[in-house]
């Protein structure tokens, strides 16, 4: 059995006894890169025929389970993620002024990083 799927088979037995915060539990969300933690994810959801979002359903108060949810959903599709929070904000549905903040920063840093990694373009000298 790969890594992949004894982690996914570990997540899935914390989730349906709603224990979020054993330490193996949290290791695997926390210690593994994305590619790793996708593979975890990708087969959880094809072993359990659901995604792991999915199965964390959101208590009332539950904040713990929240930030797992917002954790997992960024690192898995961070544009969609960014897109969401931005939306509630704009319409302002959302509560989270912080994550709001923290949104708009992160894209405005991954934006700078693209935009330096453009080839140079020579400038044009009007005086010629």
């Amino acid at each position: 059995m790969t890594l992949a799927k004894s982690e996914a088979k570990i997540l899935r037995k914390h989730i349906s006894e709603k224990e979020y915060s054993p330490d193996d539990f949290i290791r695997v969300l926390t210690t593994r890169i994305k590619a790793q933690l996708n593979t975890t994810l990708n087969h959880f959801n094809n072993e359990f025929g659901t995604s792991i979002t999915k199965d964390l359903k959101y208590e009332s108060e539950d904040n713990f389970l929240g930030i797992v949810r917002a954790t997992i959903n960024c690192l898995t599709c961070p544009e969609k993620y960014f897109e969401k929070v931005l939306r509630l904000g704009i319409n302002k549905q959302g509560k989270d002024e912080w994550a709001l903040t923290r949104v708009v920063t992160t894209q405005a840093e991954v934006d700078q990083l693209h935009l330096l990694a453009l080839p140079k373009q020579p400038s044009h000298d009007l005086q010629a």
